[in-house]
Formats: structure tokens, C-alpha cells, sequence
């Protein structure tokens, strides 16, 4: 197996950056599925008007929960190279990269809440 080939000028780390967010979109479900949120709550502010500030903390949030899958995918990726057999050092890693996910999208999810309940309530009322 040949060593991977390095960037040689910003066009190429973009297109390894890029390469790389095309691999995990495509093999993690997680990933694909805080996308599908993303656009939808994209939608739902354009349609329900959120402010600039509630856009600043959206958009925040949004590369925040999908900057972190990226990071889990790649931490997943090292630790079964390190221990391709199971270990309890490799599932603490694996876990604790997890949780920081899952952290970052309840918040998201919380500060969420706080944007757009108040505007679907005061339409639904």
C-alpha cells in the first residue's frame, strides 16, 4: 500500500477536506441524518423569519453538531486502525466521541426550541 499523497496547495487540502466529507456523508447514517435536519431547519427559517443574531446561533450550531460527527467519523476511523480488535480503552474512545455529539445536538436542539417554538405558537394561536 502506497502512503497517502499530500496537499500541495490549498486547492488540493480543499479537495481532501472535501473528499473526506463525501466519504463520511455516504457511510454515516448519523451524519446524513443531522443534514436532513440542517436543511430542514434552514427551511423553517426562511419561512418563519428569524432574526440575524437567530440565525448567527443556527448556523453556530449546525456546523458545530456536523463538524463534530466529522471528527467522530475520523476519531472511529484511527481507533479501529490502532486496535482492529475489540478493547475497552478503544470503546471508551469511541464512546466519549460519541457523547460529545450527542451533547452538542441536544443543545442545538434545545436553543432550537427557543427560537421556534414562540414563532409556531403565535401562528398556531
Amino acid at each position: 500500500m502506497k502512503p497517502p499523497a499530500r496537499a500541495r496547495n490549498f486547492w488540493q487540502s480543499l479537495a481532501f477536506a472535501l473528499a473526506g466529507v463525501r466519504h463520511a456523508s455516504r457511510s454515516q447514517r448519523n451524519l446524513r441524518i443531522h443534514i436532513t435536519i440542517a436543511v430542514a431547519v434552514v427551511i423553517a427559517g426562511f419561512v418563519l423569519g428569524i432574526s440575524r443574531t437567530e440565525w448567527a446561533v443556527v448556523v453556530t450550531l449546525i456546523v458545530l453538531v456536523i463538524g463534530l460527527e466529522l471528527l467522530n467519523t475520523a476519531i472511529e476511523a484511527l481507533v479501529d486502525l490502532a486496535s482492529p480488535e475489540p478493547h475497552s480503552r478503544a470503546k471508551v474512545a469511541k464512546d466519549t466521541a460519541a457523547g460529545a455529539i450527542l451533547i452538542a445536538a441536544l443543545g442545538s436542539a434545545a436553543a432550537g426550541l427557543i427560537i421556534f417554538l414562540p414563532r409556531l405558537w403565535q401562528i398556531l394561536s
